[in-house]
């Protein structure tokens, strides 16, 4: 899995409710009036700032900034763990009960 992915399919779910919506695109002029562009902002609707046609700021609320930090830290251990086990690979589970001479049942 690439990180995108993993990326994509953890906000989904975490915001279903909120992926069927507009996204907001403004210059970054507008923030003239800041009160307006706040406005609009909402959880899950993050309003996108442009300077000479090209993005340049994102505008959304703490909680799904915080979801994101999440993410990003979620898919970090995923890969930690992933490269964890091409360097150890996981040990059979009769294995390791033949070493400590226990019976599985």
């Amino acid at each position: 899995m690439t990180y995108a992915y993993i990326k994509l399919l953890l906000y989904s779910r975490a915001n279903t409710a909120t992926i069927k919506h507009m996204t907001t695109i403004l210059p970054i002029s507008d923030l003239r009036n800041y009160g307006e562009v706040l406005s609009q902002v909402d959880s899950g609707k993050p309003v996108y700032l442009t300077r000479n046609g090209r993005g340049t700021y994102v505008i959304s609320k703490i909680d799904d900034f915080d979801k994101e930090a999440a993410i990003e830290q979620l898919v970090a251990l995923i890969r930690k763990g992933e490269e964890s086990l091409k360097e150890h690979p996981p040990v059979p589970i009769e294995d390791i009960a033949k070493k400590y001479k226990v019976r599985l049942q």
